[in-house]
């Protein structure tokens, strides 16, 4: 059985638009203090991006890095934002795992105060993630 990994560049972008959009109902949930609307929005915004990230590692695992086929200005537009999609996203991941865990121990305090630096990167990360698809799989090919 031959698998279509031409599915999960479309799959990853989804599930990138999809935390982006958990995030800010998150976000939304808690400055109006519904604090259950609020835990499990994020604890869904968590597990998408979860999803995304066991996805992504096996797709490149099986095919590689993709080239990206813009020129011109299109080129270092691109790779911007994809180095500080990267870089961030390697940076946030700890922050949403420490972020999640003192939410779930009840250290509110804490987690507040991280929230107000992972909340913006995990924005970010999500939504520039959808744009390294869009530009390398749509616009630029």
């Amino acid at each position: 059985m031959r698998i279509d990994y031409d599915i999960f560049p479309p799959l990853d972008a989804t599930l990138n638009g999809t935390t982006a959009i958990l995030l800010m109902i998150g976000h939304n949930f808690i400055k109006r203090g519904a604090v259950v609307k609020h835990r499990a929005t994020m604890i869904a915004a968590f597990i998408t991006s979860s999803v995304f990230l066991a996805c992504y590692l096996y797709y490149h695992f099986h095919v590689g890095s993709v080239r990206f086929r813009g020129n011109g200005w299109s080129r270092p537009i691109y790779f911007s934002i994809l180095i500080s999609h990267t870089v961030l996203a390697a940076v946030v991941v700890p922050m949403i795992l420490v972020t999640l865990t003192l939410a779930l121990k009840n250290k509110f305090d804490r987690h507040r105060r991280l929230a107000r630096w992972t909340y913006p990167i995990w924005m970010y990360v999500s939504v520039t993630g959808v744009i390294v698809y869009l530009m390398l799989y749509k616009l630029f090919i």
